[in-house]
């Protein structure tokens, strides 16, 4: 039955602006991607009140386009409708990532008059995106661009935008795998979004390579974010290349809440409940974004807490507007409550802290803490070495401190903290150089050891604070007078490396020492090393090596970099160098070898990326082929297997010896042993089903 109500208005709409109203300070702005954003509710109740209302609405969030000929953003949206001018270029995307859809699903309820508006606004906003042309590394956005192009271009039957969207799809695809993860690597965030845009393009395009390919790497990405969530305080855990304060600081409901919503609605696939639900109380995480720049991330799972370290923070998004910011070590862990703790670190210039920044003026006020520093770091287990410098401190301006922070962030989870064999109730207190400082809070201890620093003055402080509901511990570079740093421009003539700054961090259960005491003293025996070679002054080619290990009980951590450069050389554990694996996790693992092996599964292929989940307990299995060009596929399980003679990008997916292969480019025959397909994607090359003998369909 059609429906007769008509859809409640938000108590912020503006009936003067048919736009969403949103009040910071004296001052009101309406935005033209929310107001497209409710014209789209509007339209899905579409009682005949509702589509009026949304013609009233489409058409103020259409005057929010730059339409004047000859401005350099010609198609570009206003972020703010009160805005004098486009700023952000990413405007254009959030706006068309709703009209598109509109005109997709309901253009028929328009009147023609605005349906023709509509198709000239999404051209001209498609001519924007085509000369923005937005980078690989910038995944939500490079997303959303692959999918406003593509649907936009099959809605106006344009052929150039169509070739221009399915390639870059495709090109964004062969850049993100031969990686591994995101670029844009684990932002709860983010993912999130790029989840919600891949599934958009994979349920509305029509062309079928863009359609497998989009829910290939809809279940990758989804894959990624599963295997972060850990399950005993339901958190997505770290590191982070990019997230919100709420995000970072637990202040929004648990993700893993979120991950079920999606497999609920079908926006994730079933068995990626499975990613959730079955793993090992205790098990590393390790995936890489860029392997040619050294970019990956660890995550370790502990029944307690996580710890999550990146190799460095995300370049690609270190301006001051963008508002996620990176979190290259955090841990998270349970507390009696259903609250989540949280330990981060940051590089921090003249004592900016929550609230300092915030984005473009127009924008909400959420508190971020910016990183100000960049790094190296390593991981192994719960073991993780931090390399911090800061990134800007040679520029003329003056500053006043700068140090590497390390937070508890609710000071009121702190039960004790210990100096080596010393309690420590008071703060401010001076920690003395080589200490091990030990923190506990609740079911968990960790252990700080600061390593050499620069004094870039006079008795630079190594100390823990109590800042308002936090606990610090500060390791400083310089604190004093503002001044400018004339010995760190790079390139300069007194240039002799970055300062250095940085420290070894162990996490443990507490129920596996006796007292905390009893950590700080089992760390504090382990072989630090931490070497540097003497300053030189820079010359192209020169380098200039720190060195950092640390040893205890057979394992061993180890990073060096150049403090010329401020570049990784190295890094090794007690089994030899550190590569770069595209996945590593004892449920699932991706490779480009041509065999991936999971537990008591082995998918084999051709030497193209391919990943394999293996989830014995529910007898379910997913092999995924990304490859450019058909190879040969066998997936074998406990149960049986499937042979496919050649089969392109897709995934085949055993489910208790139900199988379903949903690929492109099915060549020859399909053989299943021990079980039966129950569902099947075309278009296959040349579809022939071979079924096993003794098997039926």
């Amino acid at each position: 039955m059609p429906n007769t109500n008509p859809l409640t208005l938000p108590a912020n709409f503006n009936s003067d602006t048919f736009m969403i109203a949103r009040k910071q300070g004296d001052k009101i702005y309406h935005a033209p991607r929310q107001a497209a954003e409710f014209a789209a509710e509007l339209l899905a109740n579409s009682t005949q009140e509702d589509i009026d209302l949304a013609e009233k609405v489409l058409i103020a969030a259409l005057e929010g386009q730059e339409t004047r000929e000859g401005d350099p953003h010609l198609g570009n949206f206003l972020w703010e409708r009160e805005d004098e001018a486009v700023e952000d270029l990413n405007a254009v995307q959030f706006c068309l990532f709703q009209l598109i859809p509109i005109m997709i699903r309901h253009a028929d309820l328009l009147s023609p008059d605005l349906q023709d508006r509509m198709r000239h606004s999404i051209r001209l906003g498609l001519e924007e995106i085509r000369r923005i042309d937005v980078h690989f590394r910038y995944t939500n956005i490079v997303t959303k661009d692959i999918t406003n192009t593509c649907l936009g271009a099959e809605l106006l039957d344009d052929e150039d935008f169509k070739n221009r969207g399915y390639q870059k799809f495709q090109d964004w695809m062969a850049f993100t795998t031969r990686h591994g993860c995101a670029y844009e690597f684990n932002s709860p965030n983010y993912a999130l979004v790029a989840i919600r845009v891949l599934h958009r393009l994979s349920e509305l395009v029509q062309h079928e390579p863009t359609r497998i390919g989009a829910k290939t790497m809809l279940a990758r990405i989804g894959l990624s974010a599963a295997l972060h969530i850990h399950s005993p305080t339901g958190r997505w855990a770290g590191p982070f290349s990019r997230a919100y304060r709420q995000a970072v600081f637990c202040e929004t409901p648990p993700e893993i809440h979120t991950l079920r919503d999606y497999i609920e609605q079908d926006i994730l696939p079933a068995w990626l409940s499975d990613a959730i639900d079955h793993h090992p109380d205790t098990f590393s995480l390790t995936e890489t974004a860029d392997s040619g720049n050294g970019v990956g991330i660890t995550t370790y799972h502990s029944p307690s807490f996580t710890l999550g370290v990146s190799t460095q923070e995300l370049k690609s998004q270190a301006n001051r507007f963008i508002t996620g910011q990176s979190s290259v070590f955090i841990a998270h862990h349970k507390t009696e409550s259903d609250h989540t703790g949280v330990l981060y670190s940051r590089y921090v210039l003249n004592d900016h802290w929550l609230g300092d920044y915030r984005s473009t003026p127009a924008r909400s006020n959420t508190q971020i803490l910016f990183e100000e520093g960049q790094c190296h770091n390593v991981q192994d287990g719960a073991r993780a070495i931090v390399l911090y410098s800061p990134k800007d401190l040679g520029a003329m301006a003056a500053y006043t401190s700068a140090k590497t922070v390390i937070c508890w962030h609710d000071r009121n989870l702190v039960d004790e903290v210990w100096v080596n064999d010393q309690k420590v109730d008071t703060f401010p207190t001076d920690i003395p150089e080589g200490a091990t400082v030990v923190v506990a809070t609740g079911p968990v201890l960790t252990a700080i050891r600061a390593l050499t620093r620069t004094d870039l003055g006079r008795n630079a402080p190594l100390r823990l604070v109590e800042h308002g509901t936090h606990l610090f511990l500060e390791i400083y570079n310089y604190l004093g007078p503002a001044k400018t740093f004339w010995e760190q421009a790079h390139p300069g003539s007194f240039y002799q490396g970055k300062p250095q700054c940085g420290f070894f961090a162990e996490l443990a259960e507490r129920s596996d020492y006796s007292t905390p005491q009893a950590f700080a003293q089992t760390v504090s025996g382990g072989t630090l090393k931490d070497t540097a070679e003497s300053p030189v002054t820079y010359e192209a080619g020169k380098t200039r090596t720190w060195s950092v290990e640390y040893a205890r009980a057979g394992k061993t951590l180890g990073i060096e970099i150049d403090l010329l450069e401020w570049y990784l050389q190295k890094r090794w554990n007690q089994d030899g160098p550190l590569g770069w694996p595209q996945l590593e996790s004892p449920v699932a693992r991706q490779n480009r070898t041509g065999t991936v092996t999971v537990q008591d599964a082995t998918l084999t292929c051709g030497n193209q990326p391919a990943w394999l989940f293996a989830c014995p307990e529910t007898n379910r299995y997913v092999a995924a082929f990304h490859g450019s060009t058909p190879e040969p596929l066998t997936l074998s399980v406990p149960d049986g297997r499937v042979d496919i003679d050649a089969m392109g990008t897709g995934a085949v997916i055993w489910d208790n010896g139900e199988v379903t292969i949903e690929a492109l480019e099915i060549e020859g025959e399909v053989q299943v042993t021990g079980g039966r397909i129950v569902s099947y994607a075309k278009p296959f090359r040349r579809p022939y089903i071979l079924w096993s003998k003794g098997e039926s369909d």
